[in-house]
């Protein structure tokens, strides 16, 4: 699956795997030898763990570069009025009568307990090139959905303090 992903996007992830790479494996490679110099290595908790640690690093940069491999650069080509990448939107929830504030981002950096909601989610593809003012209905599942009216609409660029989701 291609990844829709900002060009700050590809420079934050560049920027994990080359500090994973340079900075984490040369650390966790000499705490694996030094585990391993301690002698037995059945009964060897820090050897393992230090093994371990190796094994999600790994991980973490094979994903990393993966993301990199299929991504798509996406821009945002909203006018500053409508609901676009980068921008944080609050809405007004008649069901609940009360108000939300979401900021849309790439699916990267999507975490809904941090307001950061995703251009591919149902949501963020919802409320994407609306205006203050508009009705948006948020479809949830195929049988039922909820309305919405978009109460502001600020551009808050690409922040250094939205992070690349781990998984």
């Amino acid at each position: 699956m291609k990844e829709k992903l900002t060009p700050k996007d590809i420079e934050k992830i560049q920027a994990e795997i080359d500090h994973r790479k340079l900075v984490l494996r040369p650390q966790i490679l000499d705490a694996v030898r030094e585990a391993r110099a301690q002698g037995d290595l059945s009964e060897n908790f820090e050897y393992y763990a230090a093994k371990r640690e190796n094994g999600t690093n790994n991980s973490r940069i094979r994903y990393l570069e993966r993301v990199l491999k299929n991504a798509v650069i996406v821009e945002d080509h909203t006018t500053s009025d409508e609901v676009g990448l980068n921008k944080t939107v609050t809405v007004y929830i008649p069901e609940d009568d009360e108000c939300e504030t979401y900021k849309i981002v790439t699916s990267i950096r999507g975490n809904s307990m941090k307001n950061l909601i995703s251009i591919e989610s149902p949501l963020g593809k919802a409320l994407l090139r609306h205006h203050v003012g508009d009705k948006v209905m948020i479809p949830v599942s195929s049988d039922y959905s909820y309305e919405v009216e978009i109460r502001e609409i600020k551009d808050t660029s690409d922040e250094e303090d939205d992070n690349i989701r781990a998984f």
